[in-house]
C-alpha cells in the first residue's frame, strides 16, 4: 500500500467517465422526515418531532447506482418496484438523474421497498420499513435476465446488491454470474445472509464483518480470525478476491494473488453510516471497470466511504470529493 502514490489513485478516478455498469438488486426509496425535538409526548415516553421538511432519495441498489452515476460512470439499475406511489417516486428520481429505467420492472402485489427515517438534530429517531421479502415471481426474474442479456455487449461490470428483499433469487444469481463469466465481465457482490454461498466464481465478494461472522458461525477476536474467515470464503466461493469491510477498523482484502492487505479507515468524522456500504461497492466496481488493480480499487472505495459517513443520509460520492480526500490524507506522504 505504501508504494501506491496519490497521483496513481487519482489517475484511475479520471477514467471513470463512460464506463457502463449494471446494478442488479433490491431497489429502495429512502424517505427522510427532518425536524426538531423540544418536548416529550404526554402519551408515552417518546420524543415529539416537529417536522420541518421531508425529502426522498435512492436506497439499496438504487443508491449503489446513484453513487456510480455520481462518479461519472453510466449506471443501469435492474430491479423491482410496486405499482404504488413510492414506486412512481423512485422512477421519477431515476429519470430525473438520467438513469435508464427499462430494467426497473413493476410487479403487481409487491410494494416498493421504502425506508422512512425520522431525523431530529442530525440524529436518527426512528425508522419505519415497508417491504416484502419473498422471492420475486419467476416471470419477473426472466424479464430481468432478458434485459441483462441485451446489455452484455456494452457492459464493463455488474454489481449484485443483495438486501434480502427477494430480488436476488438463487436462480437469478447463478444465471447472472454465468452470463458474466461467459463474457469475462467483472462482477462484484455485496451479499446478505440468504444465498450467501450462492455467489460462486465472482470477481470480488464484499461482505461486512457481521455478515461474515453470521455466515461462518465465527466471532472475530483479532486480525488473525478475520484473515482465516477471508481464506474460508475465498476457498468456499472460489472467488478471485474477498474484501471484508470492518467499520472503524477499515477493510481487509484477500487478493487473487493470495496476499492480505489491511486498509485503515479514512473517515475524518462520522455522522451517519447508512449508505456507506453502497458507496464502497459502487466505487470499488467503478474503479475495477476503469482498469484499477484490486488493491487500488479497494483503497479508492475506502476513501469514498470515509467521505460519505461524514454526511447525514445516504449522500453519493463525487470524483471531486474523492480526489480531495485522497489529497488530504496523502499531502506530504504516501497513502
Amino acid at each position: 500500500m505504501d508504494s501506491i502514490r496519490a497521483e496513481e489513485l487519482i489517475a484511475h478516478v479520471d477514467k471513470f467517465a463512460g464506463k457502463k455498469i449494471a446494478i442488479i438488486g433490491d431497489l429502495m426509496l429512502d424517505r427522510y422526515i427532518w425536524g426538531t425535538v423540544a418536548r416529550i409526548s404526554p402519551e408515552a415516553p417518546v420524543p415529539v418531532v416537529e417536522v420541518e421538511s421531508e425529502s426522498d432519495s435512492f436506497g439499496g441498489a438504487a443508491n449503489v447506482a446513484n453513487n456510480i452515476h455520481s462518479l461519472g460512470a453510466m449506471a443501469i439499475p435492474l430491479g423491482v418496484i410496486g405499482r404504488d406511489t413510492a414506486g412512481n417516486r423512485l422512477l421519477e428520481l431515476a429519470r430525473r438523474s438520467g438513469f435508464p429505467t427499462d430494467g426497473i420492472i413493476v410487479e403487481d402485489g409487491r410494494p416498493t421497498t421504502t425506508k422512512i427515517r425520522v431525523i431530529a438534530h442530525n440524529q436518527h429517531v426512528v425508522r419505519v420499513d415497508r417491504e416484502r421479502k419473498d422471492d420475486i415471481a419467476p416471470e419477473t426474474a426472466e424479464k430481468l435476465l432478458q434485459f441483462l442479456k441485451s446489455l452484455l455487449p456494452e457492459l464493463d461490470a455488474i454489481v449484485l446488491e443483495d438486501y434480502n428483499k427477494g430480488l436476488l433469487t438463487q436462480y437469478l444469481v447463478r444465471e447472472t454470474i454465468a452470463l458474466a463469466r461467459e463474457r469475462d465481465i467483472c462482477i462484484t457482490v455485496d451479499p446478505k445472509f440468504h444465498h450467501f454461498f450462492d455467489y460462486q466464481h465472482v470477481t470480488v465478494f464484499k461482505p461486512n464483518r457481521k455478515e461474515t461472522e453470521e455466515a461462518l458461525g465465527m466471532k472475530f477476536g483479532d486480525l488473525a480470525d478475520i484473515r482465516e474467515a477471508a481464506q474460508k470464503l475465498k476457498k468456499r466461493l472460489q472467488c478471485q478476491n474477498v474484501l471484508i469491510t470492518l467499520g472503524e477498523q477499515g477493510m481487509l482484502l484477500l487478493a487473487d494473488d493470495h496476499r492480505f492487505h489491511t486498509i485503515p479507515t479514512r473517515a475524518r468524522k462520522v455522522h451517519d453510516v447508512s449508505g456507506a456500504g453502497d458507496t464502497v461497492i459502487g466505487t470499488l466496481t467503478t474503479a475495477l471497470a476503469a482498469g484499477a488493480p484490486i488493491l487500488e480499487a479497494s483503497i479508492l472505495a475506502n476513501y469514498a466511504a470515509g467521505v460519505v459517513v461524514g454526511e447525514v443520509g445516504a449522500v453519493p460520492i463525487t470524483p471531486e470529493k474523492l480526489i480531495d480526500t485522497i489529497r488530504f490524507y496523502t499531502a506530504g506522504a504516501r497513502p
